[in-house]
């Protein structure tokens, strides 16, 4: 691996990083103060008609989405709602994990190969010690070798849901046109169920 494309996975991993640093901070406060550490938590206003899309949150990364409900919500539509939030769930937890475990890994190599150099955590002045990029792509290509299945896995189980979500979102588009074109609308009463 070149010293380009180490240094492009250093910086990628950075970011990745960053947020971990930042929960763990936070989860050492809320410990200190008896909080439990949640997933970030935001609530839209009750007359809300669209999607609400919140900040990153602070293990796995990702915006969490809280899901419009429309008034009249058909099954099909309800469907599709309940299998966007699960596959957000179901990703949410996947990518705080493997954040997590890259972060204590990485953490634990570099101590490992400062410690093998006879080198402290730290430097004369009080600063962080690193390795270089090409010392991290080592690192970087066991954990992807290490993680090589697991990341295939999820990638077709990925593909597996939005394929799913895709079709569904298909379904209740057509079925929205043609209560459109019959001149049926949204009925007030029950949500309108579908024949299979």
């Amino acid at each position: 691996m070149n010293s380009r494309a180490a240094a492009c996975l250093f910086f990628r991993s950075q970011r990745c990083i960053r947020g971990v640093v930042a929960s763990k901070r936070h989860c050492a406060r809320s410990a200190a103060r008896n909080e439990p550490a949640e997933k970030t938590k935001f609530n839209p206003g009750p007359t809300a008609k669209y999607d609400w899309i919140g900040p990153p949150d602070r293990l796995s990364n990702l915006r969490p989405i809280i899901y419009h409900i429309p008034e009249n919500e058909t099954l099909l539509e309800r469907k599709l709602r309940h299998l966007r939030q699960e596959t957000e769930d179901w990703n949410h937890e996947f990518w705080t994990h493997q954040n997590v475990t890259f972060s204590k890994e990485k953490e634990e190599y570099v101590h490992l190969q400062l410690k093998a150099k006879g080198l402290s955590e730290r430097d004369e002045k009080g600063r962080k010690r690193t390795l270089n990029s090409e010392e991290m792509a080592v690192f970087y290509k066991h954990f992807l070798d290490k993680n090589y299945i697991k990341h295939a896995s999820y990638n077709k189980e990925w593909y597996r849901r939005n394929f799913t979500i895709t079709l569904l979102m298909a379904r209740v588009a057509l079925h929205s046109m043609w209560r459109t074109l019959t001149g049926q609308g949204r009925s007030k009463g029950k949500p309108t169920v579908l024949p299979k």
